[in-house]
């Protein structure tokens, strides 16, 4: 009996160990379409979020011929493609950033690395100078607690700088709609209002200052994902996350998390793959 029970345990952890090691080095793409009020015409967004500098595929030629394939009108990163280690390569982020700001527009939300690199020199030597050169020479439009309008569209598209006090572990810091207000001024009544958030956290604030799509990352997807639970630990290291991927609406007000295109603090992914998330919005008038 003993020596049975040995072998199905043994079993049931190399089923674990498979499902980790492929989920921790795949991606799937995941599709959203929404009604968008005041859009002027359909568009088609390719959502980045939390690479952490991970391949795939020599020179990511394997993401990058998955977002070609769903020819999106614009990318929009909701931060975190790179790593803030000292010292530590940047360069398969920047292969991908390159290669896509060639096609598409692009437009970049920091996270919680990005913030890191660029404010703190004394730790991170020339790493975050390095890194805004190289995304300017790419012309790529860095979002820092500022906003663009995409008037083709009917878009106001605004990123959020979170210092890092919003980021704290074990615990949630209240963040609210008179704080964003601050930091990126108020929504525009004739546009439809994209927020680019890297931590999704604060949804509720967000919600009320008046974001019509959010677009967040940060939690990873909750790391581990169970049936009827989701994910199980945030970056944050708190249990069960109340928002760890997917959509989520707050009186008429959306938020769409991605679960990530890598990993970082806890390296594995389980019943959870990495994902490029791709977001359509039509005007409320189409069918």
């Amino acid at each position: 009996m003993w020596m049975a029970l040995g072998a199905a345990a043994c079993l049931l952890l190399l089923f674990f160990l498979i499902v980790m090691l492929r989920d921790s080095n795949r991606f799937v793409t995941v599709h959203y379409r929404l009604r968008a009020p005041r859009l002027k015409k359909k568009v088609r967004i390719a959502l980045l979020a939390d690479l952490h500098n991970k391949r795939y595929g020599e020179g990511n030629k394997k993401l990058l011929e998955a977002v070609d394939r769903q020819k999106p009108d614009l990318i929009l990163c909701a931060g975190d493609l790179i790593t803030s280690v000292p010292g530590h390569s940047m360069e398969n982020a920047k292969a991908l950033v390159r290669a896509l700001a060639a096609k598409y527009p692009f437009y970049y939300g920091n996270g919680n690395h990005e913030y890191r690199i660029y404010r703190q020199p004394e730790t991170f030597g020339k790493m975050g100078a390095a890194y805004r050169a190289f995304l300017k020479g790419c012309h790529v439009r860095l979002l820092e607690n500022s906003s663009t309008e995409l008037p083709e569209y009917g878009i106001r598209l605004y990123g959020l700088d979170l210092p890092e006090q919003y980021y704290g572990r074990f615990k949630k810091t209240t963040f609210d709609a008179r704080t964003l207000s601050r930091m990126v001024g108020r929504p525009h009544a004739d546009c439809y209002n994209i927020l680019l958030a890297h931590n999704p956290a604060h949804f509720e604030g967000y919600a009320s200052w008046g974001a019509d799509l959010t677009l967040s990352g940060h939690v990873h997807g909750g790391i581990v994902r169970l049936p009827w639970l989701g994910g199980v630990i945030s970056t944050s290291l708190t249990l069960f996350p109340k928002y760890d991927g997917g959509m989520f609406e707050r009186e008429g007000r959306r938020m769409i998390i991605s679960r990530g295109l890598g990993s970082h603090t806890i390296p594995v992914r389980l019943f959870n793959p990495a994902e490029l998330v791709i977001i359509d919005l039509v005007p409320e008038s189409e069918e």
